[in-house]
Order: structure tokens, then sequence, then C-alpha cells
């Protein structure tokens, strides 16, 4: 299991800032080893139609949403705020978004009811969305319910900016990418570190990676024998001062924890049945 000192509880959400797109000394998403090939890390579309993205704002991706019932997505609450989808929804307006080259309409937004806790430590940033109409051809992703997420391997997938462990976020190319990370700490959320495979005790898994700007509410996707499921929700990075930068070796991502939340999600889905 990897091993990090406690850091500061200060959290850097990953949604994408108009601010950070002006100076792009904050850019990060999808951050992958110094030492591996890119095309390793990008992915085809089509291999997770179940993924869609919330915004463009300059050609950027914005925002990741994972469909989990046939009408259903689930989010980062603060995505409903970053991008134009809480506003045109709560004020009746069409909000388009699209699934594997089908376009539909959100017609509804469910934020968790302690999204705007006024203790940090016990808000939690979960939005369900419902479309316009059930989904057709796609396999929903299911949730994981189990409580044992200590050192599984996910895969990290997401749209944002892409750079490396050694200078974390430079460029985005607009290109899905999918990097590997094994689950450091399972408590109020899924803790991820990204190690320096320069480490002598390093843990580094052969395309280890972590998310960033622009990859919020993306998932955290375990493979089981039952198929693949959702274990969290992208939310932000940790202020950590082990890290030399921003989405760099040593920086410590947060996910909502699935499990933690299902019954909510259930209780949401169901009612609407």
């Amino acid at each position: 299991m990897k091993t990090v000192s406690a850091p500061k509880l200060t959290i850097c959400l990953f949604a994408f800032l108009l601010s950070a797109l002006l100076g792009l000394s904050q850019a990060q998403a999808i951050i992958i080893r110094h030492d591996q090939l890119d095309s390793r890390y990008v992915v085809y579309a089509q291999q997770y139609p179940q993924l869609f993205y919330l915004h463009t704002r300059f050609n950027n991706k914005i925002c990741v949403a994972t469909l989990i019932s046939e009408q259903w997505a689930i989010t980062a609450g603060h995505c409903t705020e970053e991008t134009p989808l809480g506003e045109m929804v709560n004020n009746g307006e069409d909000y388009p978004v699209r699934l594997d080259g089908e376009d539909y309409i959100v017609t509804e937004l469910v934020v968790h009811p302690s999204y705007k806790h006024a203790q940090q430590i016990e808000a939690v940033d979960l939005a369900l969305i419902k479309l316009d109409r059930p989904v057709v051809g796609i396999n929903p992703i299911h949730l994981y319910q189990r409580r044992d997420e200590i050192d599984k391997v996910v895969s990290l997938v997401g749209w944002g900016f892409t750079g490396r462990g050694t200078r974390g976020g430079t460029t985005n190319d607009g290109k899905l990418r999918r990097a590997q990370n094994a689950v450091m700490n399972a408590g109020k959320w899924l803790e991820f570190v990204f190690d320096d495979p320069r480490d002598i005790n390093s843990a580094a898994l052969q395309l280890e990676g972590v998310p960033g700007l622009g990859d919020s509410g993306g998932p955290a996707l375990l493979e089981t024998s039952e198929g693949t499921m959702l274990m969290g929700v992208a939310l932000g990075e940790i202020d950590n001062p082990n890290a030399a930068q921003q989405g760099g070796y040593g920086s410590i991502s947060l996910y909502e924890r699935v499990s933690t939340h299902y019954a909510w999600v259930l209780q949401v889905i169901e009612e609407d049945r």
C-alpha cells in the first residue's frame, strides 16, 4: 500500500475555472509518467460510451459524467456550477449533452443534500443528472458497494489537460486518456497518490497517473468479474507540500467514495420510477 505524510487539507477542485484558462500556470488533467509514451494512455471514446463531458470552453472539454442507469448519470456537484449546466436547467432551459454520438437533453439535476455543508469535511460533492429519455444500446456502469477499496487498482479517465509527473499539466489536445492508480486510503474520500517511479521504494504502476483540471466528475473504474464498476467520482487535489507542483509526482487526488453514497443514489433513481 502506498504511504504519504499527512497533507494540509486544502482542496483544489479539478473544475475548469476561467481564471485558470486565462493564465495556464495551474492547468493540469490526466497527468502521466515522464518515462512512458503518451500513446499508451490515450483511449478511444468508444471504449467508454457511458462517459460524456458536460461543457466545452475554448475547445477544452470540461467535467465528466458517467451513465449509471438507463436515464441517470453522476458527476461532481461543483460541475453544476463551473459549467452552465446548473443555471440553465434551473431556468428551465434545454441543456444538451452527447453520449456515443447521440444527443440528449438534461431535464433534472439532483445535487447531494450535503453539497453546501458549512464544514468542508462534511460536504459531499456529487450530483445526479437525468436525461430526457432512456439511453439505448449502452450498458450503464454499476456502482461499487463494497467497503474494501484500499489497494484496489482502478482506471482514472478524463479529457482534460495532460502533462508529465515531472512538471504537471501543460497542454490540452481534447483526447481521452486513461491512467491507473491504486487506492491509498478509503475514508471520507478515496485518495490516490502519484508515485514517482524514480524513487527507490516507489510503488508506481506501469501506467500510473492522476486527474486534474477539466476532469472533475470523472470516474474511478474497477474491473471485476461482474463487469466494470464505478468506485469513485473525481473531486480535486489536496494541497500537499510533498508534491513538486499540482498534478505532479507526490500529488494526492481525491474522489468521492461511491460506496458511502450508494443508498442516496439508489433512493433518487428509485423515487423517479
